[in-house]
């Protein structure tokens, strides 16, 4: 139950009765907090752009030699292990 009461009071106490903000109210809002920011340096993003990849790559990797492990493993099961030559 505290809660719940928790949780109206702080509804009354934002004085707000809408709930909503203006356009221009939530505009200033997105820039204020895209000021804050920390955006990385090109050498940073050159780094992690390098780092993703090699990382996609591995992974792709992975998942083809998977791929191609089951595909060959289903093939035997389904013909018995017998080649056709």
């Amino acid at each position: 139950m505290a809660d719940g009461n928790a949780v109206q009071d702080r509804r009354d106490s934002r004085g707000d009765d809408r709930g909503r903000t203006s356009p221009a109210t939530f505009l200033r809002q997105v820039v204020a907090e895209l000021r804050k920011v920390v955006w990385p340096t090109q050498q940073q993003l050159i780094t992690y752009f390098f780092v993703v990849l090699v990382f996609v790559i591995v992974m792709m990797i992975l998942v083809t030699v998977l791929d191609l492990a089951f595909g060959k493993l289903v093939f035997e099961l389904f013909t018995g292990g017998s080649s056709v030559q």
